[in-house]
């Protein structure tokens, strides 16, 4: 089987989540590719300063530190993939007709979307015969959208979790095959809750792709009537998120 990640560029959380992933997964990964962490159209002045209006200075204070802390660790997900032997480079869109021909050509039997901020279209969809997973940071059909960790911190939920489902071309939609949930600690800080998120969503990818080597891999339908969505959160939001107790990091 042979597995291409499409990811973006995060050195805080994802370079652990990878180095898990390709402990038991480097020999079947062909490359990763990673995408700028902005949304289409979005430029870098303008992510700072949609971040800084919704969250402060504090919270660019906040990510600042935790920035330069992996940056003094040498934590990338480049580093990761150097360690493993495993090709790593950047793509601007993976939409691309040339990156998806390149997909095709190269044999990609399975993509798996590793907070990739870009919509995938129908042509990258079909490209690669096993389908394209997705690992989403909450209870599908619940949550779905953007941030869905600050979300259930800022909405007081005790129970969190995480979820691998087959993509279609809908946002957060498609076939179910994984989910697994664990507690929300009373104190827990995003930071420290999106740490544990990534670590459990790590070795249930890699169960996930242990089922799907073995055939017997379950495929259910997502009912999105039963679920909720959430976009990017505004100032009242992070109110209610820090009158909880909660704090970034």
């Amino acid at each position: 089987m042979n597995i291409v990640f499409l990811t973006t560029a995060d050195a805080i959380y994802l370079p652990a989540f990878f180095d898990r992933v390709l402990r038991d997964y480097a020999s079947q990964t062909r490359a990763v590719h990673i995408v700028p962490p902005l949304y289409k159209g979005q430029t870098v002045f303008r992510a700072f300063w949609r971040y800084y209006r919704t969250f402060g200075l504090r919270g660019v204070w906040g990510l600042t530190v935790l920035m330069a802390q992996a940056k003094g660790r040498r934590a990338s997900i480049r580093a990761v993939c150097s360690r493993h032997g495993i090709p790593c480079s950047s793509v601007a869109d993976v939409n691309a007709p040339e990156f998806v021909d390149r997909l095709r050509e190269t044999g990609t039997d399975l993509i798996v979307s590793v907070s990739c901020p870009q919509i995938f279209k129908r042509e990258l969809l079909d490209a690669p015969p096993r389908g394209c997973l997705n690992i989403h940071g909450a209870l599908l059909p619940h949550y779905r959208g953007v941030m869905p960790s600050f979300w259930m911190l800022a909405n007081g939920e005790r129970e969190a979790g995480v979820s691998i489902y087959f993509m279609n071309d809908r946002i957060d939609a498609g076939e179910l095959c994984r989910q697994e949930s664990f507690e929300i600690l009373p104190d827990e800080t995003l930071d420290a809750f999106l740490r544990r998120s990534k670590a459990l969503a790590a070795d249930l990818l890699v169960e996930v792709l242990g089922e799907l080597e073995a055939g017997d891999i379950e495929r259910e339908p997502l009912d999105l009537t039963k679920g909720s969505y959430y976009s990017w959160p505004d100032r009242a939001a992070v109110r209610r998120f820090h009158e909880a107790g909660r704090r970034l990091s």
